[in-house]
């Protein structure tokens, strides 16, 4: 049994690697500060289920704060075999309201946890980073060679920062890093900020669904249990690598909208709004550097995660339909 560090525990992300982590017998403590980045209650959910699991203990901290590295805290004082940094402020159009915030978390946070590896002696770090690093001009499927020197919001340049600060950490003290490049994930109990559980939300709901452009813009969507599993093969020791980790199946924002509505049963009332100059125009990752370096490949075709999100929207819907998804 091993125990490890998850930051970002009550996220999207976060919550379910440390579901499978315990599933597998070994311990976690979860980190996050339950910010307001998105409605909080979505948090709470999922943070009430891990608490329900054996090994799973929890701390509120920011890591942002320096106090992080006290060494009289909870959490300087354990000892665990790696760090996974999933805490983040993520969201592209929100980056640009407030880059400072995104710094703070996804460059200072990241830093904090590096140097308490540096302290602690923990050789295995992971760090979730983002597609949008890619920027414009990306060949598709991307591989990780491609160019991500120019990152078109602030959300993309703060993970280009955390990114440079791992390697600067595997350079000098010889950390094994990981750099998993995540591309657009969805799934049960999803961020409400993104596409997939907006979409499904105002379907469902008889609300109008606010479409950015024509339609046509697309994602390769990545269930959030391939996401997790990935995560999981990641902690193998690797040196310093930066790995994508993204769908099989690309499909526009109006595909995506169809398929919800034949799931949900119902017609979407379509607002439609100028292009956020935010946005990719289309993503779609290259993982082949995934499949031989740790042996991953995404499993959950896009109907049937679909189908997961929506059932899980319908079970939860007495209080789900209340998520904000400002």
């Amino acid at each position: 049994m091993s125990n490890y560090l998850v930051t970002g525990a009550a996220g999207f992300i976060g919550s379910r690697v440390s579901e499978m982590l315990i599933e597998q017998g070994h311990a976690v403590t979860g980190v996050d500060n339950l910010n307001d980045a998105y409605d909080v209650r979505m948090k709470e959910y999922r943070l009430r289920k891990l608490k329900g699991l054996p090994g799973f203990a929890f701390v509120k901290a920011d890591i942002s704060e320096r106090q992080f590295l006290n060494p009289q805290s909870t959490i300087f004082n354990q000892k665990f075999d790696a760090v996974i940094n999933l805490a983040a402020r993520a969201g592209v159009r929100a980056s640009v309201e407030n880059p400072w915030v995104f710094v703070d978390t996804n460059v200072t946070g990241t830093l904090n946890l590096l140097e308490y590896c540096r302290q602690k002696g923990i050789r295995k770090f992971v760090l979730a980073s983002t597609s949008s690093i890619y920027g414009a001009n990306a060949p598709h499927p991307t591989p990780e060679t491609a160019d991500s020197d120019h990152p078109l919001q602030p959300y993309a340049a703060s993970k280009k920062a955390a990114e440079a600060f791992c390697h600067s950490y595997h350079a000098l003290y010889g950390l094994d890093v990981s750099v998993l490049r995540y591309f657009t994930v969805y799934g049960p109990a999803g961020r409400p900020d993104m596409s997939m559980f907006r979409f499904a939300k105002w379907i469902s709901e008889g609300e109008p669904v606010h479409l950015y452009g024509d339609g046509e813009q697309s994602r390769g969507f990545t269930y959030v249990d391939d996401i997790a599993r990935g995560t999981l093969a990641a902690l193998r020791p690797l040196g310093y690598e930066i790995i994508n980790q993204g769908g099989h199946e690309v499909i526009s924002m109006n595909g995506l909208i169809g398929m919800l509505e034949r799931r949900i049963g119902r017609k979407a009332l379509i607002e439609r709004h100028p292009p956020n100059q935010a946005d990719m125009l289309t993503s779609q990752a290259d993982v082949s550097k995934a499949r031989d370096k740790l042996g991953w490949r995404p499993q959950v075709g896009l109907e049937e995660g679909v189908g997961r999100l929506v059932e899980w929207y319908e079970d939860e819907h007495q209080w789900a339909r209340d998520i904000s998804l400002d």
